[in-house]
């Protein structure tokens, strides 16, 4: 006995009638059952009445097995005297006994009744305190060991009778291996505790001797399936043992018995650390033919490198952390108060903290690798690991609480570990450990509870690190099974999905798996998303947000900066959260481009107020770089840039830092200072490869112009939009070009386009840059790539549609030479300046705008298409176009402006329209615009609800009704 001071404990009489009352009419109920049912019991002296009496006062279990078993009860009472032999001369009964039994029913029987008996005996010594702990340990876990064994023999050579002898392929017999795990495999069972096991065996090979052979592995799994059925079942005895197998490598979704092999390829590639913690404790349980067996000393060297390292291990103390959190979170899941073990300061902090230091040490001092968490405290008194009175403190305390363990389980063979709420219990609980009163007893229980954690905190307090985050829950923790997440969930957040949110994080851990993380990113990550979940179950769409967070983490998790800065910059971590939520456009790009957060998580450039100018300086200056040859690199430039800027902006109008009209403009400016360095990037490889036009040698022209239509000539560029463009030359058609392999000028001009469309469109790992529309061409796509000046005019002039021309009110030049600018802005405003027959005009806007609702328009009575539908942006786009082409004869500046919120200001200046339809035509397409926005943020289509926009469309819709009907 190491620790015999702490191990004796004596009821405060074992007399009945110095008990108190309830304990009496207690004492007399049960006796009124019993003997009334069992008339023999009266036969009894008065003496062992008594003592009866006295010991079903105490428990329910006694006196159900003084109902059940009379007969072993009154040869019990009668030789109390000589327990010991009474239990050999059983034990050796029961094992002849055993191999008599003709079936399984039988072999059921005998073991419970047996097992009843002999805890019977137990708890009646271990009440009246003639046992003392340490002795009640060993014979628990005896009585285990012995109805394992034996059983496991019996099934053994039972299935052998109908498949032949499990054999490896050298035709050696195979044994079947039962892991004792915890308290069992610690010799420290609990009254009615459950029995943790893992079933193996050595090697495969299938059974030989009978024709109807099986793999070893399916012998085994039968095998398997019987003893747990032979211990678990309940019958008319009861049962014998709850059988717990979770423990076993990957848990209840793992095979019920694995090879040495599997077992040693689980533990070295997937064993976690709660496992090794689990494993400290693993006890071969064999029947007595294979107790020496070679392959019990292969399996015990196959697990030891698993629990022990050879260096000194203080990942262990982290470990424990983690634990401790699990263990606080399920305490309070499940609301556990007064729990003896499971509470703060119970039985599991003290076998923590012995654990814990074993693994620390245990590589190193072979002495500390003792299954028993007394042994082990003693051991590290001896070493010097744990303070000497610190020892004592923690010995005391396991004593006192597994001995009111004890007393809890034996009042009606019930695993429980909480203390009792009725008088009869309670009083139970405290005479039979030696208190007078309910309140003594549970002052010296805070009392040594409270020593416990004050140690157990100190050893795993993590001076360098900070306080945590209150979480109120941590669902990243590995070992958190599924039940208790769900149950969680559902309790605090009655309206989640809780088992879709669940397995977001189940397939988040699997993916962050197969990556290459590293202990730090681990680390880290451990720590870091707990709160990011923590954030997404505030959230209202939080199933929506933790899908977009799971996505970034996984795409991230092996940039461990990334993770780091998220975890130290809360606030950070919180906007990017927001703007997650608010756009999964914004996730997307984060998903494709994991640079981007450096955009996000850097104030100083988000919130960096940018124009035109400084658009095209940052691009130039980024080129600049690179070498003119090195293309890939110029596309994964222009690109990267794109996004970076984007994201700014797309972050500034969520945060309502940019209004609509600013947002388009700095959109519109991006996509052009990235076209203006794309024309610039294409003319210098053209030219480095053919030469230049004759006429623009040794000069800075390049006969060139971009003109932009639609959204980009508009200044109305969205982030989805795509470049409407026509590309214009004005060099005569006769030249060649001056370098070394000269080609037409209009070869030389369309090699420049497809350049452009190359330098644009290839698909790279960021993607394409832009997607291009050239339709809008003289010609449309029957047309040459680049139009000459004078072939764009005359087109235009003679050939052009009305659809062409009102196109042309949103054109302007992007890029090109001052004078070519100026020659197409001349001609643009001459051809929108034309005075046009009315009727024939309204008819063809009418026609147009009519083919359109017919083959676009998504809307309905119940949702809008912004867009399309009537009322919507084509309707204003398509007033303002007609309102240009109809008036712009007799008012030239109608023509000035390529937008149509500043045409539609000029047109109210002239009278064209009211002030009033010109401001109602204005905020209704803005009030459409900024929804547009908003849903390319949020990848939707531009379909809306229809109330908001009510007003706005009969407003829209009454002056197309005034201008189109008349």
């Amino acid at each position: 006995m190491i620790f015999k001071h702490f191990n004796q404990f004596s009821p405060t009489s074992t007399d009945l009638q110095q008990l108190p009352e309830v304990l009496q009419n207690a004492a007399d109920a049960a006796w009124q059952q019993v003997s009334y049912r069992h008339e023999d019991l009266n036969q009894l002296s008065g003496e062992h009445q008594q003592k009866l009496k006295w010991h079903m006062a105490m428990s329910d279990f006694i006196r159900d097995v003084a109902m059940k078993q009379p007969e072993f009860l009154m040869t019990f009472i009668q030789q109390e005297t000589d327990v010991e032999a009474q239990y050999q001369t059983a034990k050796s009964e029961f094992q002849q006994a055993i191999s008599k039994q003709p079936n399984e029913q039988a072999l059921h029987k005998l073991i419970r009744q047996y097992r009843n008996a002999q805890m019977m005996r137990i708890a009646w010594q271990d009440l009246n305190g003639t046992l003392n702990l340490d002795s009640a340990f060993e014979q628990i876990s005896g009585l285990a060991d012995d109805i394992i064994k034996q059983t496991t023999q019996w099934l053994y050579q039972d299935l052998i009778k109908g498949f032949g002898t499990p054999c490896n392929h050298e035709n050696q017999e195979q044994p079947f291996f039962v892991l004792g795990m915890g308290k069992l495999g610690g010799h420290e069972l609990n009254f009615s505790s459950d029995i943790d096991l893992i079933f193996c065996y050595p090697e495969s090979g299938e059974t030989q001797g009978d024709r109807r052979a099986l793999s070893n592995h399916e012998f085994f799994t039968r095998l398997g399936q019987r003893l747990i059925a032979a211990l678990n079942q309940q019958t008319i005895d009861g049962y014998v043992y709850r059988v717990d197998m979770r423990l076993r490598p990957y848990g209840d979704s793992g095979p019920l018995v694995m090879s040495f092999n599997m077992l040693e390829d689980y533990y070295a590639e997937q064993g976690r650390d709660w496992e090794r913690y689990a494993m400290l404790k693993a006890r071969p349980i064999v029947p007595d033919s294979w107790q020496n067996h070679p392959d019990l000393e292969y399996l015990e060297d196959l697990i030891r490198p698993f629990v022990y390292r050879r260096y000194i291990d203080f990942s262990a103390i982290e470990s424990l952390r983690k634990m401790k959190k699990l263990i606080a979170q399920e305490n309070r899941r499940k609301g556990l108060i007064n729990n003896i073990k499971l509470g703060e300061g119970g039985i599991r902090e003290v076998e923590f903290v012995v654990q814990a230091f074993q693994l620390i040490r245990g590589g190193r001092e072979p002495e500390l690798r003792t299954r028993s968490t007394r042994e082990a405290l003693h051991k590290l008194k001896e070493f010097g690991e744990i303070e000497e009175n610190e020892v004592e403190q923690l010995a005391k305390a396991y004593y006192f609480l597994r001995k009111t363990e004890h007393v809890l389980q034996a009042i009606a063979d019930k695993q429980t570990q909480t203390l009792p709420e009725n008088e009869l219990d309670q009083t139970r609980l405290i005479h039979a450990l030696g208190f007078h009163d309910w309140q003594t007893f549970r002052q010296e229980l805070d009392l040594q509870m409270n020593i416990v954690h004050t140690i157990f905190s100190d050893i795993v307090r993590d001076e360098n690190s900070e306080d945590e985050d209150e979480i109120q829950f941590d669902y990243w923790i590995s070992q958190l099974d599924r039940q208790t997440a769900i149950s969680q969930l559902e309790h605090d957040h009655p309206t989640l999905d809780a088992q879709a949110f669940w397995q977001q994080i189940v397939d988040c851990h699997e993916q962050v798996q197969k990556r290459a993380v590293g202990p730090r990113g681990t680390e880290i990550m451990t720590k870091l998303m707990p709160r990011l979940i923590d954030l997404c179950l505030q959230s209202e769409e939080a199933n929506e947000l933790l899908y977009r967070v799971r996505e970034l983490i996984v795409a991230i998790c092996t940039r461990t900066a990334y993770l780091e800065l998220l975890y130290e910059n809360q606030e950070t971590c919180k906007q990017l959260l927001s703007f997650l939520q608010a756009s999964p456009w914004i996730a997307q790009q984060l998903n494709r481009q994991a640079f981007l957060l450096d955009e996000l998580l850097d104030p100083r450039q988000l919130y960096r107020e940018l124009d035109a100018s400084q658009y095209r300086a940052d691009l130039r200056e980024r080129l600049l770089r690179i070498e003119d040859d090195d293309l890939e690199n110029i596309m994964d430039t222009l690109r990267q840039f794109k996004h970076a800027y984007q994201l700014r902006i797309a972050a500034a109008d969520l945060m309502g830092y940019l209004p609509l009209m600013q947002v388009s403009d700095h959109l519109t400016w991006l996509a052009e200072a990235i076209l203006e360095q794309v024309v610039n990037i294409a003319w210098r490889q053209i030219a480095a490869k053919y030469g230049v036009p004759q006429a623009l040698k040794n000069t800075d022209n390049k006969g060139f112009a971009v003109l932009g239509y639609g959204k980009l000539g508009g200044l109305e560029f969205g982030y989805g939009s795509d470049l409407d463009l026509v590309f214009i030359h004005n060099q005569k058609a006769d030249q060649q070009t001056s370098g070394e392999k000269p080609i037409g000028i209009t070869q030389f001009y369309i090699r420049l386009a497809q350049r452009i469309m190359h330098l644009f469109s290839t698909q790279t790992h960021a993607g394409i840059l832009y997607e291009l529309d050239l339709r809008l061409r003289p010609s449309g796509n029957s047309g040459l790539l680049v139009a000459t000046l004078s072939g764009f005019e005359t087109y235009q002039q003679n050939e052009a549609w009305t659809w062409e021309h009102q196109a042309l009110v949103r054109c302007r030049t992007i890029v090109g030479d001052s004078e070519l600018t100026a020659q197409l802005e001349d001609i643009r405003k001459k051809l929108l300046q034309t005075s046009r027959e009315t009727d024939k005009l309204r008819n063809d806007v009418v026609e147009m705008r009519d083919k359109m609702y017919t083959h676009l328009n998504q809307g309905s009575e119940e949702a809008f298409d912004l867009k399309q539908d009537r009322g919507g942006i084509t309707d204003i786009e398509f007033i303002t176009q007609y309102l240009v082409l109809a008036h712009s004869h007799k008012y030239p500046s109608l023509t000035k402006y390529s937008d149509n919120i500043r045409i539609l200001g000029e047109a109210a200046e002239h009278q064209v329209i009211s002030d009033n339809e010109a401001n109602q035509l204005i905020e209704a397409y803005k009030l459409m615009r900024n929804e547009t926005h908003k849903l390319a943020l949020a990848q939707k289509k531009v379909i809306s609800q229809t109330q908001p926009f009510v007003e706005a469309r009969k407003q829209v819709t009454d002056i197309w009704q005034k201008l189109f009907s008349a």
